[in-house]
């Protein structure tokens, strides 16, 4: 038996941007349909820019802008790894739609990478959170060329 999924918030209220999945209730109703699970927009950006960065071809995510201030925040301490950098999406009653900027390396062929990208990132949010993936639009914003430096890497501490 599947769990039905409903949209929770809306206005102002503090739990917008949240999907929950509603089952049956009562002594009669089977196990995994009692009670109610709440995905959160996050939680499927997460899932989806972790998909995204799986796949050969694939060197980042997110516009310029977005890596040099993603590159920033990855600096303060508790500030997090940016896994949703260049990952926007929208989660509705049953269904959701994800927007992906990517940059991919050099020499790959842009289409293949572009649609391996999609299948991963459907299959992933699908699987963990039985939401439909109706669309993945993918914004190719650069070509990481081999001769390119990488971001620099956080020097390490000076005491040990």
């Amino acid at each position: 038996m599947t769990e039905n999924i409903t949209s929770v918030g809306g206005g102002s209220r503090s739990d917008t941007g949240v999907s929950a999945l509603k089952g049956r209730t009562g002594a009669g109703a089977p196990a995994e349909t009692r009670g109610k699970t709440t995905i959160a927009d996050n939680v499927v950006a997460k899932i989806a820019g972790m998909a995204a960065r799986e796949v050969p071809g694939i060197h980042n995510l997110g516009g310029g802008m977005a890596r040099a201030f993603g590159a920033m925040r990855e600096r303060v301490p508790g500030a997090g790894a940016g896994v949703t950098r260049g990952v926007k999406v929208e989660v509705g009653e049953r269904q959701t739609a994800v927007d992906l900027d990517v940059v991919v390396e050099y020499g790959v062929s842009i289409v293949d990478v572009a649609a391996a990208t999609r299948t991963n990132v459907i299959s992933a949010v699908e699987r963990m959170t039985a939401l439909e993936v109706v669309e993945v639009n993918i914004a190719v914003d650069d070509v990481h060329l081999p001769d390119e430096e990488e971001e620099a890497e956080p020097a390490e501490g000076r005491v040990r």
